[in-house]
């Protein structure tokens, strides 16, 4: 793309920025005018892609935005209307250099998703793969890139005109948003992450999990074409026990996986939820969509270990004192008083769980919903006692309570964190595998 070309498609998307943001400001004159978090979501959802990832930063911050807008937030969906299949078609054909027919001998023109920077289509590749495509939409990087620069300036301009604001520096978290953003425009480092887990389980000998093999004669920047999985996901019980013998097993082999790519893959999987992770047809987990992943600091990484432990043995005195060694505190902590905080959150969710019907549908929806609540809970706990946490604790704490939710579905009959199969020690030495 030329810079007149993208010169002129900028310019464009602020005005369309500033006609979105004047019409919210007539409707808010004319009388409608909800809470705050929900105008700002709704005023979002409408700018569009930009807008809807950095609604979802919102809602995966809660150690950095207000708890209101937190969980507001959890409601801006991902999902967009689909581009025109012609469209998209271009888009292809252009990054593979070639026409669609000489790769693809079947290609579905109805997307199995959309979200607001790809489509995903179903497709054989001429060679008899069947396969998944996901392909960017046009013009989203500088979409992305003008919205960015935009909201930077801006935060900028407040930052200068209310220095004392209670939140971090709101450039900073603009620049932070900026890198995740690109990062997902770049499929190239989505298949690297994939390439990074497929070399883990072969170092680790771990056959009865995998992800998508990536096509790289079908892939490019903005084109991912990857093997398709056969498989029911981890909330739909009945499904898997028709699959495989011992559901616990899996859940196992899957909790296995994830617990020990923490410390042996240069990534984690920052996004199990249900649709992600896949009992095949086979009986192996299947890992999916690797577009958002987590790293862990090996300084933080024997507060985290013992964290995951203490969560298994149900210990919230240790989640406590994990607590204070992962975030940051200028006081004092009350470890007795912070430990019955965490106790009394895990009772009353407790308390809730059992009166849910654990269908495949409730659960998934449980899933998601009940998962954000209790990590907002968890964290807003740790912020009343004076810790504050890295983002990525957030972001890990999420894919813990993910899997969580699995063993109350699973293995309700057994405490599986207690089973000798399941590989989980606060002991684990991170200088000894690095």
């Amino acid at each position: 793309m030329s810079k007149l070309s993208a010169g002129i498609k900028g310019a464009f998307r602020i005005g369309q920025t500033v006609r979105i943001l004047a019409q919210t400001g007539a409707d808010w004159l004319m009388g409608e005018r909800p809470p705050a978090p929900i105008l700002l979501r709704q005023t979002f959802e409408r700018l569009g892609t930009t807008y809807i990832k950095l609604g979802q930063f919102i809602a995966s911050s809660p150690s950095v935005f207000p708890d209101d807008y937190v969980a507001e937030f959890q409601l801006c969906l991902d999902k967009t209307t689909p581009v025109p299949f012609y469209t998209m078609k271009r888009v292809l054909e252009q990054e593979l250099g070639k026409s669609l027919e000489t790769v693809f001998a079947e290609f579905d023109p109805v997307p199995l998703a959309s979200a607001s920077i790809a489509q995903v289509y179903a497709a054989k590749l001429v060679s008899g793969e069947d396969v998944v495509v996901k392909v960017q939409k046009p013009g989203v990087e500088n979409i992305l890139l003008t919205d960015l620069n935009f909201l930077y300036v801006g935060a900028r301009i407040l930052e200068y005109f209310v220095p004392n604001l209670s939140m971090a520096s709101l450039s900073a978290i603009v620049d932070e948003i900026q890198k995740g953003m690109l990062a997902e425009c770049d499929f190239y480092q989505e298949a690297k992450n994939i390439a990074d887990f497929h070399k883990f389980l072969d170092e680790t000998g771990n056959t009865q999990a995998t992800a998508p093999k990536v096509y790289e004669q079908a892939s490019t920047m903005r084109v991912l074409t990857m093997e398709r999985f056969y498989g029911v996901p981890f909330t739909d019980l009945e499904s898997i026990q028709h699959i495989v013998d011992d559901s616990e097993s899996t859940l196992i082999t899957a909790m296995n996986t994830w617990f020990s790519s923490l410390l042996f893959c240069d990534s984690f999987h920052a996004d199990v939820h249900a649709g992600n992770l896949l009992v095949l047809k086979d009986g192996r987990v299947g890992f999916i969509d690797f577009g958002i992943v987590g790293r862990i600091k090996p300084s933080t990484w024997e507060s985290v270990s013992k964290f995951i432990y203490a969560i298994g043995q149900e210990n919230y005195r240790e989640m406590a004192e994990a607590m204070l060694g992962i975030g940051m505190t200028d006081e004092e902590v009350n470890t007795d008083r912070l430990a019955q905080d965490i106790e009394d959150l895990y009772s009353r969710m407790d308390r809730v769980m059992p009166d849910v019907d654990l269908s495949a549908g409730d659960m998934a929806s449980v899933s998601e919903h009940e998962v954000n609540k209790v990590m907002m809970d968890l964290v807003g706990i740790g912020k009343r006692h004076g810790i504050h946490f890295p983002r990525e604790f957030a972001l890990l704490l999420k894919q813990l309570l993910y899997f969580d939710r699995y063993v109350r579905l699973l293995a309700m009959e057994s405490n599986i964190y207690m089973d000798e199969r399941l590989n989980i020690t606060p002991d684990m030495d991170w200088n000894m595998i690095h």
